[in-house]
Formats: C-alpha cells, sequence, structure tokens
C-alpha cells in the first residue's frame, strides 16, 4: 500500500513568492519546474517539498515538515546567520543549549517559514 510509495511534505503559504526565495535561498532547496498555478515545488534530498498558496498559511500550531540532518548544531548556527530565529520548547526530558534541544545524543530544532509553519531539524 502507502508504504511502498513516496510521501511528499506539502506546505501552505500566503505569498508566493516570499516561501519560493525562503525555501530556495535560506533552506537551499532545489526548485522543481511545474506547471501548476499557485504551486512550487523543490527537491530535497531523496523527497520533495510542495508549497501551495493557501488562506489557511501558518495556522497550524504543530510541526509541518521534518528534515533528519547529521549535525544540528553547524546547520543551526549556518541559518541563524541567514537571519532564521529558533523556538524553544519547555519538552520533557530535553534541554536546551543554545537553540538546540538536547537529550543523550538525540539534537532537534525548530523554525518558522515567513508563514508561521513550524519545521523541524533533527540529527543524532
Amino acid at each position: 500500500m502507502l508504504g511502498d510509495n513516496d510521501a511528499i511534505a506539502t506546505i501552505p503559504v500566503k505569498d508566493l513568492a516570499v516561501a519560493e526565495k525562503f525555501y530556495r535561498k535560506t533552506l537551499g532547496l532545489k526548485p522543481l519546474t511545474t506547471e501548476e498555478e499557485g504551486v512550487s515545488r523543490f527537491q530535497s534530498g531523496e523527497s520533495e517539498v510542495l508549497v501551495y498558496a493557501s488562506p489557511y498559511a501558518g495556522t497550524n500550531q504543530a510541526t509541518t515538515a521534518t528534515w533528519v540532518v547529521d549535525d544540528v548544531e553547524e546547520l543551526v548556527r549556518d541559518l541563524r546567520s541567514k537571519g532564521v530565529t529558533f523556538e524553544h520548547y519547555d519538552l520533557p526530558g530535553l534541554t536546551l543549549k543554545d537553540d538546540v534541544h538536547v537529550a543523550g545524543d538525540f539534537r532537534a530544532a525548530w523554525f518558522k517559514d515567513p508563514d508561521g509553519n513550524i519545521l523541524h531539524i533533527v540529527g543524532h
């Protein structure tokens, strides 16, 4: 069934041009061509991220997309240098060190796109 197929992160945005710039320039995703109006597609590793214009952009109060990375701290520093602000949460079992939530070898950080969609990076 679905377990044998790829999934796409689908993220609503208010302003497609602003979102395209953020996902392409700030996050470094590779743009893909699309014929659909009001939609932009990006390559992220072996996955795809689709952003689309929606009046409901930014209304989700939970994580929208997660990236598994090798070095959370390094990526946090790089994104911070590009103006990204990180979210700080009081989560059981996690300690906040700078902008990274830590539990043993587990590392995680959350930030928002220009529309307030919560994005997450995680690694060990």
